[in-house]
């Protein structure tokens, strides 16, 4: 952000104008030519496990090897009443056959099966007592598409219609898909609307003027409707995925940091006003004071975003991009259209108190004034006190268990979840969703008594509650088991249960004598299994992964080795105290099953991303000041001067996450809890009181290896170090000495020597592939000292340009050469100087 583009964008009201114009432009520009959002969404992949996952290519069997069966089903429930309930769910049960059976039928239904026309099917069809029956309904076509909803709805009224005094429910994958539909679609309204009301009354309340509060609400408008029909129209090119989910989360995310990067550049517009009266300067220089953490920001939250694309369960693949896309929008929005727009707005925009008023309260309120000497005073008790609190709230991870049950996690009555109870009371947890086990043979299995002898072996192995008669495959070489289990096939013991079953079915397999037999299971619980193994394993490599990103973020922005470590050893206690309150409130008082099963990943990519932002302002912030004060005046003012703004940007991100509570869904719930929850201990408790506090202890170190130097007047030009070809250049040994940086150079040239000479070992250890003796040690031994090298080379190069205070730009690459240079000519002399005195000893 330097000073030509800001003065091109912010030099006068005419061009801020034309500015907003181009936004205003682009956003009815995409609109016109993007499909709607909701047209493109995919709800059914974030579902499924791992395309590569077995119940998936057991999936993929059952379709191509049982024509037909790739249907989805609906399953009627039909329980009779009365004195003679059999009797009456017997003729329930004829009038719903007859009905779905007829010309009259819906559209995609494709057949009825139950005991009517499928009597020997009596046993899997009637529960014990014969009072409750079940109907199954296979239904062509997408559950996506609303023609398949409206056949749903349709099997519903005919079902309800003809089942006379008898309790019926529709569920089954059919009715559980429709009923999610529904949930939603009445959701993303209320989110929307609640979220722009909740967040237009705070913002009146921070800056007690109108226009001011609409601005960041402009901003956010804008920015969303770019996003959303960017990925729109991503989302139709097949290039990225988009779910109901996510673009509920986007809603809510985009008002939360479009919000604070708002508070944030406002802020500090309203500081620069008490020294600079003219309004354009103002404006440009608030904005160059905060790009730096801006930007930081912005791009910690991208960066864990685009984090997720390791993961490979689609849950979380899909998750990242469309909301990476719309923090990138937001950030270049907050950049041009909110500053500009401001400026056009001129001295109005702080109507009715005026520019003085708005200036003077960006001094601090007094509370934050008391906070930083409640700090100064007693750092130690404040930093154990909130440590405490901290692992106090972690103890509710004593009562943490995931959920993988879907109906259970709506907040509203659904006839689907109806049904299944009523399934679970009548025939047993198991028969809501039986599993399927697959037996490839390579050899034929038509008259084989192979598959008797698998299905004998199924029915005795843990945890079956019946097996049905086997189904052969087209091929003959492939066979189906349907197992039920006596289990709720949702719970963590029948997802537990599915590896055992596999190995039971191999191990009958290969007692019968099949050549190479391939055994995979699928249906709900084997799904489940391999969508927990996939979140196991995503959920470990993200963790470590934003950890990573987000330490590398603040060493850059912060010029330091130990702020990163301490920065991110809060935002992880901040985590576990965030999950824990979560668990504790969701699971053990209010009584859910669990925590979703992505919940979790969730919560730490987002708070991690989010909760660093705070760290990030109050720190540069520090930065800044300890460039005219010493580190415990420079952490007051910095804790000061952002406290209400910080608190603000906080209380608005915590609220907008807030409003996904209203959603009647778990995940949405529980999500929303947490990143409310989390980010109020970040505002409240971590930035304000244990960051500074361990500031305070750290004293003259917090920022190390930097270390601040004299503080100067805002007037003093800080030293640079020689440009490379100046004839201070030539001395920069000495210059290097006198930072007490020679050491560092000289290691820093020593390595990069080596780094050099690795990289040519390493090409050369590749050319000599073509010699099998020497490839495999040869790579080996030149990678791993080229990995060596390599970690060191940019570890020191970091420490360098820390010590020597270096920036971007030519400065950098100058003094880097000079510092090189100096050093292999010092090491030159110093190897001449040597052979000389040995030459003298010789002689």
């Amino acid at each position: 952000m330097n000073s030509p583009l800001l003065r091109c964008l912010l030099g006068s009201k005419k061009r801020a104008a034309v500015v907003v114009a181009f936004w205003v432009l682009i956003a009815g520009l995409l609109a016109g030519v993007a499909p709607a959002l909701e047209s493109v969404e995919d709800n059914a992949s974030a579902n499924l496990p791992p395309a590569a996952s077995d119940s998936m290519k057991a999936r993929d069997l059952v379709r191509t090897q049982l024509p037909g069966q790739d249907a989805t089903p609906a399953i009627i429930v039909v329980r009779g009443k009365g004195t003679d309930a059999a009797a009456s769910a017997t003729q329930a049960v004829a009038g719903i056959t007859s009905a779905l059976s007829g010309t009259g039928r819906p559209d995609h239904v494709a057949g009825v099966v139950s005991t009517v026309n499928a009597p020997d099917a009596t046993a899997e069809l009637v529960s014990q007592d014969r009072s409750a029956q079940l109907v199954i309904v296979p239904m062509k076509g997408s559950p996506s598409e609303e023609s398949f909803q409206n056949a749903v709805d349709e099997v519903r009224a005919l079902a309800s219609d003809r089942a006379g005094p008898a309790e019926v429910a529709v569920t089954g994958p059919a009715g559980i898909a429709t009923d999610t539909v529904k949930v939603f679609s009445g959701g993303d309204k209320v989110l929307l609307l609640a979220t722009i009301v909740l967040v237009l009354i705070i913002l009146l309340a921070i800056y007690r003027s109108p226009l001011m509060a609409l601005v960041p609400l402009l901003a956010v408008g804008v920015a969303m409707r770019v996003a959303e029909t960017l990925g729109a129209i991503l989302a139709d090119a097949g290039v990225i995925t988009v779910s109901s989910q996510t673009a509920s989360i986007m809603t809510v995310l985009l008002f939360g940091v479009g919000t604070d990067y708002a508070l944030i550049i406002t802020a500090r517009y309203r500081e620069t006003l008490l020294d600079e009266p003219d309004r354009a300067r103002a404006i440009q220089t608030a904005v160059r004071r905060t790009a730096e953490s801006v930007l930081a920001s912005a791009s910690t939250i991208v960066l864990a975003m685009f984090a997720l694309l390791v993961a490979v369960s689609p849950a979380l693949h899909g998750f990242g991009p469309y909301l990476a896309l719309g923090v990138a929008v937001m950030a270049l929005v907050a950049f041009t259209f909110i500053p500009t727009l401001v400026l056009l707005l001129g001295r109005g925009v702080f109507w009715p108190g005026g520019v003085d008023k708005a200036a003077e309260r960006s001094r601090g309120a007094g509370i934050w004034h008391r906070i930083a000497a409640l700090v100064a005073r007693a750092p130690v008790k404040v930093a154990s006190a909130v440590i405490a609190l901290l692992v106090v709230l972690s103890a509710g991870l004593l009562g943490y268990q995931e959920s993988f049950n879907t109906l259970s996690g709506f907040r509203a009555a659904t006839e689907s979840e109806h049904g299944q109870h009523l399934i679970q009371e009548e025939f047993g947890p198991g028969e809501i969703a039986p599993s399927t086990v697959v037996v490839h043979s390579q050899d034929s299995l038509r008259s084989s008594p192979a598959p008797a002898d698998i299905a004998t072996a199924l029915s005795d192995a843990d945890h079956v509650s019946r097996v049905a008669d086997p189904r052969m495959g087209k091929d003959g070489r492939t066979v189906f088991y349907d197992v039920v289990l006596d289990l709720d096939p949702y719970s963590s013991k029948a997802l537990d249960a599915i590896a055992p079953l596999e190995q039971a079915a191999q191990d009958a397999a290969a007692g019968a004598g099949l050549r190479d037999a391939t055994v995979y299971v699928g249906g709900e619980s084997a799904q489940n299994a391999d969508i927990r193994s996939a979140l196991d394993r995503d959920t470990t490599l993200i963790v470590l992964l934003v950890l990573a990103i987000v330490t590398a973020v603040l060493i850059l922005l912060l010029r330091s080795i130990l702020a990163p470590l301490y920065l991110v050893a809060t935002l992880i206690l901040s985590f576990l105290a965030t999950l824990g309150a979560t668990t504790f409130f969701t699971v053990t008082a209010l009584g859910d099953d669990g925590i979703g099963n992505r919940v979790t990943a969730y919560i730490f990519v987002f708070l991690v991303a989010l909760g660093v932002d705070y760290n990030i302002f109050i720190m540069s912030r520090f930065k800044q000041e300890l460039r005219t004060q010493p580190p415990a005046k420079a952490i007051t003012a910095a804790l000061t001067r952002t406290g209400g703004v910080v608190s603000s940007a906080g209380l608005i991100l915590a609220a907008t996450f807030a409003v996904l509570m209203t959603q009647p869904i778990r995940e949405l719930f529980q999500f929303g809890f947490a990143m409310a929850f989390g980010i109020l201990l970040d505002t409240f408790l971590i930035r304000p009181l244990l960051v500074p506090a361990i500031v305070r202890l750290l004293g003259d170190r917090a920022l190390w290896p930097a270390r601040p130097g004299n503080p100067q007047t805002p007037s003093t030009r800080t030293a640079e170090p020689p440009a490379f070809g100046s004839p201070a250049a030539d001395v920069p040994a000495a210059w290097a000495a006198e930072t007490g940086s020679g050491r560092l150079l000289r290691a820093f040239t020593w390595i990069a020597v080596i780094e050099a000479c690795t990289w040519a070992g390493l090409l050369v250890g590749m050319y000599l592939k073509y010699i099998p003796e020497t490839t495999e040690l040869g790579v080996r031994i030149f990678g791993t000292l080229h990995g060596a090298a390599f970690i060191v080379y940019v570890l020191l190069t970091v420490l360098v340009a820390i010590r020597l205070k270096w920036r971007l730009g030519r400065t950098t690459i100058f003094a880097l050469l000079a510092a090189v240079r100096a050093s292999i000519r010092r090491e030159i002399r110093c190897y001449h100087a040597n052979n000389r005195k040995k030459t003298g000893m010789i002689t």
